[in-house]
Formats: C-alpha cells, sequence, structure tokens
C-alpha cells in the first residue's frame, strides 16, 4: 500500500471527497496524477491561487499512517505525457473515454454497456496522453507519522511542521 494515497478534498457544494489514489515518485519529488475531467481536478484547481489538500497513507504491515497537508504545484506537460506512458492499458483509454465521450465519475447505464464502448472507442496511434491529463507536485507544509505498534499500547505521534527556519519536531497526543 505504499504506493497508496488517500486524498481529502472539499467539492463545491462545501461536502469532503476521499478518494484512493497512486503516490507517484519523480525522482526527489512526489505527484498525483488525474484527468482534469474528474470532480477531484475541479476541487484541487479552483478557488485561490494557492492550492491545498490532505493525504494520508496507511501501512498495515507495520501499522503505520502518515498524513500531510499539501501545497499543490502543476506538473509540467511534457512529465505528464513520459509518466502516462507507464500506465497499464485499461487506464489509459479510461482517459480518453473521459476527454471524447463522458467526464469522469459520471453515470453510465451498466458496466457491460461502458466496456463496450470503451471497446470501440477510437483511440490515437500511437497512443498518447490526451490533452486531459493531468498532475500536481505535492509540496509537504506538514507531515504527521502515527506509529499504532508500540510494545506498551501507547500510539506514537510526531508532527513535522515546516517554517521560515526549516522543519520543526514536535510529540502529539496520540
Amino acid at each position: 500500500m505504499a504506493a497508496l494515497c488517500v486524498l481529502a478534498t472539499v467539492d463545491a457544494n462545501g461536502w469532503p471527497q476521499a478518494r484512493t489514489l497512486v503516490l507517484r515518485d519523480l525522482g526527489l519529488r512526489l505527484a498525483l496524477f488525474m484527468s482534469a475531467t474528474s470532480p477531484k481536478f475541479s476541487e484541487l484547481s479552483s478557488g485561490s491561487a494557492l492550492h491545498r489538500a490532505s493525504i494520508c497513507l496507511y501501512l498495515p504491515s507495520i501499522q503505520v499512517q502518515y498524513r500531510a497537508h499539501v501545497d499543490l504545484e502543476p506538473v509540467e506537460a511534457s512529465l505528464i505525457a513520459e509518466s502516462w506512458q507507464l500506465r497499464p492499458r485499461m487506464p489509459k483509454v479510461l482517459d480518453w473515454f473521459y476527454t471524447q465521450r463522458q467526464r469522469q465519475s459520471s453515470e453510465v447505464s451498466s458496466r457491460a454497456n461502458l466496456l463496450q464502448a470503451l471497446q470501440s472507442l477510437p483511440l490515437p496511434e500511437p497512443l498518447v496522453a490526451p490533452e486531459t491529463a493531468r498532475g500536481f507536485y505535492l509540496e509537504l507544509h506538514d507531515l504527521e507519522r502515527l506509529d499504532l505498534a508500540q510494545p506498551d499500547g501507547l500510539h506514537d505521534r510526531v508532527r513535522w511542521a515546516r517554517s521560515a527556519g526549516g522543519w520543526k519536531l514536535s510529540t502529539l497526543l496520540p
């Protein structure tokens, strides 16, 4: 599960939204990729110039949770195009379906009809990222680590917070 995170946002109606996404390692930076047709993209890219979100990772094998507040910075189009090629075929086809036919998360009549529509979807040759492929770098604002596997049963919880002088470590009540 180390490659997965839960992304938390707030929708236009003020409802919290959480969904599991693949957390991408781009050298020294972490990023999330998505379709510009998805609700999460609208939630992350609307409003003020500074875009923020929260992510959570849970590593069940060691019983550790990481939770972070992140500032978002757009990933360059060339890197999106390159990274998009590493995706499995079906997510690539879906990206083109979102772009050509229906926005991500919209209703379909049935799974069977969706599968049929995906099989008949015209795709570019070579298969390249659609213009709706997007990505955000995650710039950590703060990071919490909750270790549930303490022998004495008292969870260990710490937070690193970024400030002008660097990172400050604090111990928190679990």
